[in-house]
């Protein structure tokens, strides 16, 4: 090994990655039955009846609380019930609709936008596959595998805020962008459970692992967790 390798492996070793991949597995699967225990009924927080309803949902749920998005999304549902009523929108009702959810005029672009290449390719069908997902606007990975995962089974790992937060400071990737972060997460986790490990990441994420003053005296991870990027803070006079 060359010193160059040598000193990317150290500094790898230093943000909590491990060279030994079957270690970084161990470690995954643990991390899985522990959350597993921990939030056995953990399933997506939006509330839908169809695939598009979950994918209009997703997309308005980004830099929103999904409680948010559930107040929202019943008299949205309601006056829009396909996507041919979304491609026919007057954009300003759209907009009105979904104001509380914030940035409102991007989202009911991306929405009616969506929705009219859902109409026209798709005979207002929600695709099922990530690659045609993705290719609608406003759709990432992050939406497709929400859909793909929670309406049709197809296995998928998504990587919100919270996902991308406690795999770091677990030590399971050390990336900060989230497709890598994705991949990072499939090459370690059991395929059948990559839906399951989202819902209770995000679970646990609101409840004990906060971005600020994550609650590590009382996480049942503790005594696995590396803590990687968590400041330790000072023990009050």
């Amino acid at each position: 090994m060359t010193k160059k390798r040598k000193s990317a492996s150290a500094s790898a070793r230093q943000k909590g990655c491990f060279d030994d991949t079957q270690a970084l597995r161990q470690r995954a699967r643990r991390v899985v039955q522990i959350l597993a225990q921990l939030y056995p009924d953990a399933r997506c927080s939006l509330e839908y009846r169809t695939p598009l309803e979950l994918l209009i949902a997703t997309i308005l749920s980004a830099q929103c609380t999904d409680e948010r998005v559930n107040q929202v999304t019943p008299a949205l549902f309601e006056r829009f019930p396909d996507a041919q009523a979304y491609a026919d929108a007057r954009l300003e009702e759209l907009e009105a609709y979904i104001k509380p959810t914030g940035f409102y005029r991007n989202k009911a672009r991306s929405i009616q936008a969506c929705c009219r290449v859902l109409v026209d390719r798709y005979g207002g069908e929600v695709p099922r596959t990530l690659e045609e997902l993705t290719q609608l606007p406003g759709v990432g990975r992050k939406t497709a595998n929400v859909v793909l995962g929670n309406v049709f089974g197809i296995p998928g790992i998504v990587v919100d805020t919270h996902v991308a937060r406690i795999s770091r400071r677990l030590g399971l990737t050390c990336n900060t962008d989230r497709d890598k972060i994705e991949r990072d997460l499939m090459d370690v986790l059991p395929r059948d459970q990559w839906v399951a490990f989202g819902h209770r990441m995000i679970y646990h994420g609101r409840r004990i692992c906060r971005a600020r003053n994550p609650l590590c005296a009382q996480c049942a991870l503790e005594s696995i967790c590396p803590k990687i990027g968590v400041k330790s803070r000072a023990p009050k006079a």
